[in-house]
């Protein structure tokens, strides 16, 4: 693959990522049964992708592996479930630079679960995201319907972020395809019992978002963005990946009419600017 190829393959990725909130938007289902067909499909489509490539998928793991990678299926569900939360209560945009804090809650967590030393220029990194997202919040107020679907999305940063540093910590040496079949087969597998007695009811335009968000904004952008790696550096694919709540509020503007504030884009830009300033700290240590 060559790096010109690789960087069309990064780009479609955070294309795809960022269109994940259109989806939640357009599935009238709940955030469980949204959750549970994104999974499925994504299982299907993660297997065909290893199958073409030649990648083994369900080698053999060990008991602590397998225990890992439930911890981290569960992480994910509770990843998707309130990200989804979000979007059907306070829209794309809002939902989206909730989910973007998670660097921050990176950095926290590494000084309180791994007592690793949190260094002045990762305060800062704080202080970016925090005066985004006040700059984001509709109001201070729970009664706003925008204020709460931010909390939620805040949430699903914390849990991806929890999610990040399981697979950084106890992910090593397998497959990246073969952890993502995974994680998505025990998020499964968590959602059935919530999501089962709500299928028989699911429109069926509402079964093809959930096969388009599943195969496209999750296997086929898992795929995109492991293959691009191939080629490029961590920071190259940190800075593009970067851009997908900038997709994302695109999108809400263009398909739903959600046109961000100047305040709100202000939020963005902070936020969006702490992302690439994790990725390049990250890429250099």
């Amino acid at each position: 693959m060559t790096r010109q190829r690789a960087l069309v393959y990064i780009h479609f990725a955070a294309v795809l990522f960022g269109l994940t909130g259109v989806f939640g938007e357009l599935i009238q289902a709940s955030a469980t049964v949204i959750t549970l067909g994104r999974a499925a499909f994504a299982v299907v489509a993660l297997a065909g992708f290893a199958r073409a490539q030649r990648r083994p998928l369900f080698s053999a793991l060990t008991p602590a592996q397998l225990f890992i990678l439930i911890v981290a299926g569960c992480l994910l569900a509770a990843h998707w479930v309130t990200f989804f939360i979000s979007v059907k209560t306070g829209g794309i945009a809002i939902a989206t630079l909730g989910f973007a804090s998670f660097p921050a809650f990176i950095t926290l967590l590494e000084g309180v679960l791994f007592r690793e030393r949190v260094r002045l220029a990762e305060w800062s990194l704080l202080g970016l995201v925090t005066a985004g997202l006040v700059l984001v919040t509709p109001s201070f107020n729970f009664a706003d319907q925008g204020t709460v679907g931010l909390a939620w999305g805040i949430l699903s940063g914390l849990s991806f972020a929890l999610l990040a540093l399981t697979n950084r910590r106890s992910a090593a040496g397998l497959d990246p395809m073969q952890v993502a079949c995974w994680q998505n087969i025990v998020v499964v597998l968590a959602m059935l019992p919530f999501a089962t007695s709500q299928l028989p009811a699911l429109p069926a335009l509402d079964w093809l978002w959930l096969g388009l968000l599943g195969v496209f904004c999750t296997g086929l952008s898992h795929y995109l963005f492991v293959s691009s790696l191939t080629r490029l550096n961590a920071r190259s694919a940190g800075l593009v990946i970067a851009l997908e709540p900038v997709y994302a509020i695109a999108f809400a503007w263009l398909l739903f009419a959600q046109q961000p504030t100047l305040r709100m884009a202000a939020g963005a830009a902070l936020i969006v600017a702490a992302i690439v300033w994790s990725g390049l700290r990250k890429a250099t240590h």
